[in-house]
């Protein structure tokens, strides 16, 4: 018997990511999990400047004895 991913390429209907609101729909499918990961990464992005703008701003603030 072969890997799972052998089955889904033979019968991709049968594989439950190729569903969009319980419709099949590789493509839309792809193209929903691609957004997903884009915005995953510009939320990280976005996160890791503004922690970095934190960082420059409790330094700038911080007492020195």
């Amino acid at each position: 018997m072969g890997e799972w991913s052998e089955y889904f390429e033979d019968f991709p209907e049968e594989d439950q990511a190729n569903y969009v609101n319980g419709r099949f729909d590789p493509l839309g499918a792809r193209a929903q999990r691609d957004a997903q990961q884009k915005a995953a990464h510009k939320l990280k992005r976005d996160q890791q400047q503004l922690d970095a703008e934190i960082a420059s701003i409790v330094q700038k603030h911080k007492k020195t004895n």
